[in-house]
């Protein structure tokens, strides 16, 4: 989820990085779209078949994906860690993506280090071998999300070797991602009181805060040249709302259902917001131009738990639907090449409530 399962939603779907537990809470609710082309989408081809997986997140090169899973099939309890081989996970059905976590705790939004040789990512091990456990995540007939206060940063190797914590805060410390130039991980942390975004060095030194807004900041992405950020959030206005929002924060909980995109300089400046369609809208990462950001919204539908992805233009212009199948697409990332797209959907589920991995080629 890209924080608690920040794959799954719903990683939780909304607020949270989503975790693949989070998207669980948010299928099969409603009907699906109306099957329409999703023209820029081609080549589609699914990566993994059981449980719920979420937060596919590319390698330098291309060619791989570490992600988060829960399948019960493979003996997990919460969300661990995988990596996966795209050609080999698209030909093989039956193909089982090695463990690349500690397999202990509950862990969220993986991804890869520059050499393409380490990952990082966010666990709560260290607090516990076991799952933490799961509030009650349905208060005033709302959806919540938990941020687990034991979830820290860690770097480790493909053969799931920690090589190092690189937070250590009181509190939450998740959905961390790397800049293009590859000298700064983003993450989002509420060591301050609230949850907002923050940068460090590769190494974890020097970290600061550079958003500072009352809400929910995360989810949050670099743009392809690392110049700005990408993230969604929640903004409390009323005292009704900001009671809420600080009184569930203070029981370890989130409400992900109305959250904008926003964007900002890299450093924190220049912040503004994008769309303005109420709602819940998240996962948002940035077009290979720069000029445009994909993510996932339910803005359209009447039931709530429509999940569809759009695109549109930095600007707050141009809004687009990219998916009409299924009720539940979300966690877009296009290639570090550009040229495909993975994102995460129960589509073909056979009526479960399985989230899968999807790949495609990408059309402009």
């Amino acid at each position: 989820m890209k924080a608690l399962l920040s794959a799954t939603f719903f990683s939780t779907v909304i607020l949270f990085s989503f975790t693949a537990a989070k998207a669980q809470q948010i299928q099969q609710v409603a009907k699906p779209a109306p099957p329409g082309p999703e023209k820029h989408l081609k080549n589609i081809r699914q990566l993994t078949f059981g449980g719920d997986n979420a937060e596919a997140y590319w390698s330098p090169n291309s060619k791989s994906l570490t992600f988060q899973s829960n399948n019960p099939k493979w003996g997990l309890q919460c969300d661990q860690i995988f990596a996966m081989p795209i050609k080999k996970a698209a030909k093989d059905t039956a193909y089982r993506a090695p463990l690349i976590s500690t397999g202990k705790g509950r862990t969220t939004c993986s991804y890869y280090m520059p050499d393409g040789k380490h990952i990082l990512y966010a666990s709560t091990h260290a607090g516990g071998d076991s799952c933490p456990p799961m509030p009650n995540l349905r208060q005033g007939g709302k959806y919540l999300w938990p941020i687990y206060n034991t979830y820290d940063i860690y770097v480790a190797d493909m053969k799931g070797k920690v090589t190092k914590r690189l937070t250590d805060a009181p509190g939450y410390d998740a959905e961390a991602v790397l800049s293009p130039k590859g000298d700064k991980i983003l993450f989002t942390s509420d060591r301050s009181g609230d949850l907002e975004l923050w940068t460090m060095n590769l190494d974890g030194s020097n970290q600061q805060q550079i958003t500072f807004g009352l809400g929910y900041d995360g989810g949050a992405f670099y743009s392809p040249d690392g110049s700005q950020i990408v993230f969604r959030a929640s903004r409390p206005t009323t005292p009704e709302e900001i009671k809420e929002y600080k009184d569930l924060l203070k029981q370890g909980l989130v409400a992900p259902t109305n959250m904008e995109i926003f964007v900002c300089n890299a450093d924190g400046s220049n912040l503004r917001q994008v769309t303005k369609l109420g709602k819940a809208n998240w996962a948002p990462f940035f077009h290979p131009s720069g000029k445009k950001i994909i993510f996932s919204s339910n803005h359209h539908s009447t039931r709530g738990y429509d999940f569809q992805l759009y695109m549109i233009n930095v600007d707050g212009t141009g809004l687009e639907a990219i998916t009409t199948q299924s009720i539940f697409n979300s966690f877009p990332m296009f290639s570090p090449d550009g040229k495909k797209l993975v994102f995460c959907s129960n589509r073909n589920n056979h009526g479960t409530r399985d989230t899968n991995i999807f790949v495609a080629d990408w059309v402009d």
